[in-house]
């Protein structure tokens, strides 16, 4: 059941992750200039509160992660991180092959 859920959230986040490259093509069709949409800037549209307080976390944890790893993170476009991180979940919780023949013990 575990599995089920998680693939489901996987497959929500790939779908977010084309409804944002649809959203930035459409931009690019309308203003010919071909802008993307940062993962950064999304979070801050959607909670501007939870970035920082997400920031202050880790660069009390580890501050060398923000500055190499999640800057990086942040500054990719939405569809790319979304689609990434729905199909990692789609593969890591994908069903069990089924056992051909007899069963172990």
């Amino acid at each position: 059941m575990i599995r089920g859920f998680f693939r489901l959230i996987g497959l929500l986040l790939l779908a977010g992750g084309f409804i944002f490259m649809v959203y930035d093509g459409a931009r690019w069709v309308a203003d010919q200039t071909l802008r993307f949409t940062r993962f950064g800037q999304f979070w801050n549209d959607i909670n501007q509160t939870s970035q920082t307080a997400f920031r202050t976390w880790i660069e009390a944890k580890a501050p060398w992660l923000w500055t190499s790893v999640i800057r990086l993170v942040l500054d990719q476009p939405v569809f790319a991180v979304l689609g990434i991180l729905g199909i990692l979940l789609m593969i890591l919780f994908r069903p069990r092959k089924p056992l051909i023949g007899y069963s172990r013990d």
